[in-house]
Formats: structure tokens, C-alpha cells, sequence
């Protein structure tokens, strides 16, 4: 939009001044709320603009905007009628683009309406993403980091001399983890460092690490368990599966409906694609003044 319009968009907050309420039984769409030079304005109009509001208006009272947006729509018609006869051929352009992809999102929002899996639909997806799923590998690890591998060596030994794992955390690991006895919880492949990594799954479970540097330090490493993580429950893969499948629609109802129309692109041979960064072109007055 122009630059010179800006104050119609500001209107809408500055000007509150409240309107006589329309009888409810006399409420449409096609209601008229004005006329400016004989040209309706209706309440679809209005509703369509509160509609479109940016979100940070949205929560202001109807009561507030309804002069608002009233007030700016007799201004943009006076505006407009002004131009007469006379409309740029860049706005036309730009209705035409905007009339384009509204009738366009249309038409895939009806199409999407009418094609929703149903749960059986949705269940036979789940059973045959996930029939013979095989889950990737988790651990559960404990760790005590300290800052040599010398103090690291003596830890390992009193480990294997019957020290607990959890107290000797608590008492010398000068990592986070420290605190809750070195726990790390579960966590899969790409989630550690590469060499904590690669000594977590060279262990066996109940087994402490020899010496492990990393940037952090020095890591004895206890794996408390390992595991192949689970499929999702059906209920929790839903929306995703509708998600998915509903993509799969668009797309092929895109393809379908395209190449069902009968399409000629020889127009657009030879075309030089920079000439799309040539906006000039679309303001020709703007481009004779410089």
C-alpha cells in the first residue's frame, strides 16, 4: 500500500468514535452501513477488515473499531472515487494477483473439506507407517566429570572397589549433572559430544567407561540402561498423520487440476528473467521524475 495511505491504517486506532448499533434481525452480510456518492459500503465489508486486522488489534472491543473501520472505509471510497476512470494499471495488476490467490486458497480449502480422513482412514495410515517399526537406539547414562584424567583413573578405581556411583557424583563431578548423582536421563544418537558418544555405545549395561576427554573435561561414563525407542501411540501420531496425508492431497490435487487445464507458456520464451526486478516498470511516473 502507499506510503500515503498510512494514516487510513492508523485510523482505525485513533478515530473510536462509536455508531448507532444496526438491528439485529436486519444483520447480513449485505447490509449497507453507508453509502459514499451513491457507492455501498456493506457489513460484510467491515467484517472482512476486522478480519484482517494485524494481530496485535485484535483483541481491541468491537465497539471500539466499529467507528474505526467505518470511518476508514468511507475515507478509502471518497479516495478512490477520486481516481474515476483513471486506475493505474499497477493496481489492477495487483487486484488481479490478490483476487488470483484468494480464489486459489478457495478452492484448496474447499477441496480439503471435503476429502478429511476419517479415524479408520487415519488408523490404516498409522498401521502401515509404523507396521515393523524399528526404533533407534537410546541410552540412560550417568556421568562424573572431573577436570584430569588422573583424578579420573583414581574415581574409576574406587568405583570398581565398591564406591556408589551416584554419592561419588554428588561429592566430586564438577558437572551440572553432578547435583542429581550424575544422571543424564535418556537420550539417543547426535545428542552427546562424539566421544562420549562412542564410549556409551561401546559399553555394556552396569559397565563405568575407562577415562573419556572431551571439551568439557574428563567423563566416567555409567550406562544405566539402553534401549530401541517406541512408535509413537496413534493418538499422539494423529495430527501429524493428518497433516501428512492432507499435504499429499494438495499436492496431488494441485498436479491434477493443472494439468487438467489447458495451459500455453510460449509467452514466457525469451523472456529475460531480471527483467522481475525491474519495479519501474510498474511506476512509470516515479521512473520519467528521476
Amino acid at each position: 500500500m502507499s506510503k500515503h495511505l498510512n494514516f487510513l491504517r492508523a485510523s482505525v486506532i485513533a478515530i473510536c468514535g462509536a455508531l448507532p448499533a444496526i438491528a439485529e434481525e436486519s444483520q447480513s452480510l449485505d447490509t449497507v452501513v453507508a453509502t459514499v456518492n451513491g457507492e455501498v459500503i456493506t457489513l460484510g465489508e467491515m467484517i472482512s477488515v476486522r478480519a484482517g486486522l494485524p494481530e496485535q488489534y485484535q483483541s481491541i472491543p468491537s465497539d471500539v473499531l466499529f467507528g474505526s473501520i467505518l470511518e476508514q472505509l468511507v475515507q478509502q471510497t471518497a479516495l478512490a472515487q477520486g481516481l474515476g476512470e483513471a486506475i493505474p494499471q499497477r493496481v489492477e495488476i495487483a487486484l488481479n494477483n490478490e483476487r488470483r490467490t484468494l480464489l486459489a486458497a478457495e478452492a484448496l480449502e474447499a477441496f480439503v473439506l471435503q476429502n478429511n480422513l476419517s479415524e479408520d482412514e487415519l488408523r490404516a495410515a498409522y498401521d502401515d507407517k509404523y507396521q515393523g517399526f524399528v526404533g533407534e537406539e537410546e541410552f540412560s547414562a550417568s556421568h562424573i566429570l572431573v577436570p584430569s584424567e588422573e583424578e579420573a583413573k583414581t574415581i574409576r578405581k574406587d568405583l570398581k572397589d565398591g564406591a556408589d556411583f551416584a554419592e561419588t557424583a554428588k561429592a566430586k563431578s564438577t558437572g551440572p549433572s553432578g547435583a542429581s548423582g550424575g544422571s543424564l536421563g535418556w537420550f539417543g544418537m547426535g545428542q552427546m559430544v562424539k566421544p562420549f558418544e562412542e564410549a556409551v555405545v561401546g559399553l555394556a549395561v552396569g559397565e563405568i567407561s575407562q577415562p573419556v576427554q572431551t571439551q568439557f573435561g574428563w567423563h566416567l561414563i555409567l550406562l544405566n540402561d539402553a534401549r530401541k525407542s517406541l512408535a509413537p501411540s496413534f493418538e499422539d501420531a494423529k495430527a501429524e498423520l493428518e497433516s501428512e496425508a492432507q499435504r499429499r492431497a494438495v499436492e496431488a490435487f494441485i498436479a491434477t487440476t493443472t494439468a487438467d487445464a489447458q495451459v500455453d507458456q510460449t509467452g514466457a520464451e525469451g523472456i529475460d528473467p531480471s527483467v522481475l526486478t525491474q519495479i519501474q516498470l510498474l511506476n512509470p511516473n516515479t521512473a520519467q521524475d528521476h
